[in-house]
């Protein structure tokens, strides 16, 4: 080589690895903003399995307002069309590789958007869903069909768990993690116990629980290894005149059922933050206000 003259290589010489290793510090709008389209060799480092282990959609949140009317919320076209856009590309680029797929509690996904999503990620293991408004009985059942070998699952406060749980039940035979964020009764509880036996790790974290409830699911989910009850509003249901109070601490019967488990964890300290936003907010608590992370972080 003469001196003074050197080889310029071009970008789309780069080693697919090395290419790969860069998009991966990449989020999902970034990798969804025109990167394939440069050339066949960064369209095929775009596609590496390595990229779409996850599609993490936590950073997109919907514009909306609140309505009266059913589903309570309305979207904004705009906003709709973003997500509709960023699935597409996404779904396109993971060729169904994407095993844990993750949605803001604030990102209103309707039922043809949630079912498009789950026909090109049949792989799926791993479930944070967003809230419900715009979701149907029939959107969801349809989804949980298709994710035959989904885990875990986590998920806002629903009206009617049995037809979820019995879904989940009929589909997802390796199913062993639940994370919930809203009030859990006996309901939800003898649900559990009828349909999700095989439970090992639950997450009632920052929500109404009600004693009751507690009592059959550590008598009937006998899997069980791991049971969250941190920052809860623990209720008692007592008998007439009465009606119900606040447990201020685990008391022996519960402490002794729990010690069959791996993990019991609580928190129930008047000093706690997160305790005392549970109680500000009633047992709903507003992960999307707080600590995001808090929703979407895994269990156990």
């Amino acid at each position: 080589m003469e001196d003074g003259y050197s080889i310029a290589r071009r970008w789309e010489d780069l080693d697919t690895d090395v290419l790969v290793k860069i998009l991966q510090s990449f989020n999902v709008f970034e990798l969804t903003s025109g990167i394939a389209h440069v050339c066949s060799a960064w369209r095929m480092a775009c596609c590496d399995p390595l990229l779409w282990k996850t599609l993490d959609l936590s950073m997109l949140k919907s514009n909306f307002i609140i309505i009266l009317l059913d589903p309570y919320v309305y979207v904004d076209s705009r906003s709709d069309k973003m997500l509709t856009r960023l699935l597409k590309i996404s779904l396109s680029l993971s060729k169904g590789n994407i095993t844990t797929l993750i949605f803001h509690f604030n990102l209103y996904v309707s039922d043809d958007q949630l079912t498009y999503t789950a026909e090109r990620c049949p792989r799926l293991r791993r479930l944070v869903l967003p809230a419900w408004n715009r979701i149907k009985k029939t959107g969801i059942c349809k989804a949980i069909g298709t994710w035959k070998d989904l885990e875990s699952l986590t998920m806002p406060k629903i009206a009617n768990p049995p037809y979820l749980m019995e879904e989940i039940s009929k589909n997802c035979k390796n199913f062993n993690k639940l994370k919930i964020m809203g009030p859990f009764d006996v309901l939800f509880a003898s649900t559990l116990a009828a349909f999700l036996p095989k439970l090992k790790v639950l997450s009632l974290r920052c929500s109404v629980v009600y004693k009751d409830a507690l009592i059959i699911v550590l008598d009937g989910l006998q899997h069980l290894e791991v049971l969250n009850i941190s920052h809860c509003l623990l209720i008692e249901v007592l008998p007439p005149p009465a009606s119900k109070r606040v447990v201020k601490e685990i008391d022996e019967s519960i402490r002794r059922r729990a010690s069959q488990l791996r993990e019991f964890l609580t928190c129930m300290k008047d000093s706690c933050i997160m305790c005392q936003r549970t109680k500000n907010d009633e047992g709903l608590m507003r992960w999307y206000k707080y600590e995001e992370g808090l929703w979407k972080a895994d269990e156990g």
